[in-house]
């Protein structure tokens, strides 16, 4: 048994894993503490507590037993399509951390003995039920604001008739656009006034949004009655399409801002308001503040390149 107990204690730990992530996500229905902390926390701490148990295991051994559980680990959420390598590649500061974490427990739990073999299977079968049943019952209630602003170099007028539609913006070139992130293309509207329907449109859909206040040429606020996915994400194996692209991250409303700095001065202020369902809520805000500011800069740069134009040509035309 000695031989293969490396084989053995990566075998158990990532079936416990996937058990306990399947009744997570599939049951609870949740991305939360017990996926992103325990699960790698647990593929960590494991293996080399496994292996230290039947013999001597260096520091150096533990943490390589741990990162290849890692990436064996990583390699089935794409073979079996649970998931694709953007949002690995988004979770991997806080898996590697909680990986390292829980190997260097491992092994230490061994070289000095202070963890009972019993007492640690109890502790982490108390750890993945009670993280589970956290993850249920701490839901976001308050929703994030992410404002971006901008001075366009034209008249709060011109700015205005941009904000409210605008036509096909150039292919993006910032990075996280060529990850799968959706990104918007262009916006139209039904109707004038409160009422009216925005459809600010991304590349995996459209964002619906009844107009709420329509304070021309100041202010444009309006919901979000539908939205599309936020990506499409990639794996290298199928076409998947994991469930937490479906409600986990949910914007409810928006809103333009315009200031009059000067006759031919204007500062725009974009605002969205979202919620994201995924914890920790920290890290992932961060992630998702991250993209929100890229899509306002990309959005508020094309309104500032219309509207200059649009007060050059003029410019021109009276010469």
């Amino acid at each position: 048994m000695k031989k293969n107990i490396k084989l053995i204690s990566i075998t158990f730990t990532l079936i416990l894993s996937a058990i306990i992530g399947f009744v997570s996500i599939e049951i609870f229905k949740d991305y939360g503490w017990t996926i992103f902390l325990v699960i790698p926390f647990l593929i960590g701490f494991l293996p080399p507590y496994i292996v230290g148990r039947f013999k001597d295991i260096s520091r150096n051994e533990s943490y390589s037993l741990s990162l290849l559980t890692l990436g064996v680990a990583i390699i089935g959420l794409l073979i079996f399509a649970i998931e694709g390598l953007i949002c690995i590649f988004m979770a991997s500061p806080i898996l590697g951390l909680l990986v390292w974490f829980g190997s260097y427990l491992g092994f230490k739990s061994n070289t000095g003995k202070w963890i009972n073999p019993t007492n640690t299977t109890i502790g982490i079968f108390i750890i993945c039920i009670s993280s589970m049943s956290f993850d249920y019952v701490n839901k976001p209630e308050n929703l994030i604001p992410v404002r971006t602003k901008i001075i366009v170099n034209t008249s709060i007028e011109t700015a205005w008739k941009n904000v409210v539609t605008f036509n096909k913006i150039d292919e993006p070139i910032d990075w996280i656009f060529k990850t799968g992130i959706s990104y918007p293309t262009d916006a139209t509207i039904k109707g004038t006034g409160v009422g009216a329907v925005r459809y600010c449109n991304f590349t995996t859909g459209s964002f619906v949004e009844p107009i709420t206040t329509w304070n021309e040429p100041n202010l444009l606020q309006f919901d979000v009655k539908e939205q599309p996915i936020p990506m499409n994400e990639f794996n290298p194996f199928w076409d998947i399409h994991p469930q937490h692209l479906d409600g986990y991250f949910k914007s409810y409303k928006g809103q333009f801002k315009l200031t009059k700095v000067s006759e031919n001065k204007t500062e725009i202020e974009g605002t969205t308001w979202y919620k994201v369902d995924i914890t920790p809520e920290i890290y992932w805000k961060t992630w998702s503040d991250f993209i929100i500011h890229r899509i306002h800069k990309r959005v508020l740069n094309h309104i500032k390149i219309e509207s200059e134009k649009q007060k050059n040509n003029a410019l021109q035309q009276c010469v």
